[in-house]
């Protein structure tokens, strides 16, 4: 974050610092600080009484936190609202705080991702994986930390009953979403990927390439729940992408099950005695339209004026 934006979070913090050391006067001191600095800085924005309010809780939050100190200057104003109002316990603010940070979210996509509680899909809950048994620390601390249960995607268009193509499809269509639920670092490579034994063509449902593991995954999409036949299936595409595209400086592949649903016990059985590090989760599909459809759709007078319209011809 730049130079700009810590030097306006260390004057936010102060200016709270200076309502809640004078809180004794009541509210009333709030509107009279907000027409102080518009006579004195009329062209200055970010002083409404409101705002100077948010200073106020902002620097109770904080205020002598080592630990919050340096970590809140790291995101712009709006991030670090939205967090406090959303988000009351600090160790899972905390924890949404680094994950803004890591990957860049905007406020909307922050928004988004504490809406659909990715901290308790992806930071609380215990998974089912083997990556501990298959791959070496500190790979296998980075994979498991990727992996959410359940999966989440928005999409909009998809039919309510479906097959594995027209859900891979949709993923695929809305491709910029989908990483952006599967998480930092994944970078597109394919669907139906062909790979070959010389003899028979076999498709995998979608390639990745993970830039922080270094290593390609394999994701595997079920419509129905969990089998332990699928981590065999899975295992065997792992081992094609191995041998055909995996270079040395690789980590090995990492496979990816997402099935409608899922038995924690069976997937931990399936997986025992499994030589390939496979994850499986569950997913669910929501069907929330894109803003700028909701912003395009008509409004409940433009509707009745129609209507209207029709009959009076």
């Amino acid at each position: 974050m730049s130079d700009a934006n810590k030097r306006l979070i260390e004057l936010y913090y102060n200016v709270g610092k200076f309502v809640s050391e004078n809180n004794s006067w009541g509210s009333k001191f709030t509107e009279s600080l907000e027409r102080e600095i518009k006579l004195d800085f009329p062209n200055i924005k970010g002083f409404s009484a409101r705002n100077i309010r948010r200073m106020k809780l902002f620097y109770e939050e904080y205020k002598d936190d080592e630990i919050w100190t340096p970590l809140v200057s790291k995101l712009p104003w709006t991030h670090n609202n939205l967090l406090i109002s959303k988000v009351k316990d600090k160790n899972i603010r905390k924890w949404y705080f680094q994950k803004a940070i890591e990957e860049s979210w905007s406020k909307t996509v922050l928004d988004h991702q504490i809406d659909l509680k990715l901290y308790e899909r992806q930071a609380l809950l215990e998974k089912n994986n083997n990556f501990n048994q298959q791959l070496i620390a500190p790979h296998s601390d980075l994979a498991n930390e990727l992996q959410r249960d359940p999966y989440i995607f928005n999409l909009p268009l998809l039919k309510d009953k479906y097959v594995e193509i027209e859900l891979e499809n949709a993923l695929v269509e809305r491709i910029k979403d989908t990483l952006l639920e599967l998480g930092k670092g994944f970078s597109f490579v394919g669907n139906q990927y062909k790979v070959t034994d010389g003899e028979t063509d076999y498709f995998i449902d979608m390639l990745f390439y993970h830039l922080d593991l270094r290593c390609y995954i394999v994701v595997e999409l079920k419509t129905e729940k969990f089998k332990p036949e699928y981590t065999g299936q899975l295992s065997f595409y792992m081992t094609a992408i191995d041998k055909i595209l995996k270079k040395d400086v690789d980590n090995p592949t990492i496979g990816l099950l997402l099935c409608k649903e899922k038995n924690k016990i069976s997937v931990e059985w399936a997986l025992d005695k499994v030589n390939a590090p496979i994850g499986v989760s569950s997913y669910e599909i929501t069907k929330m339209l894109p803003q700028e459809v909701v912003n395009s759709l008509p409004t409940e007078e433009e509707l009745n004026l129609h209507i209207d319209i029709d009959e009076d011809e």
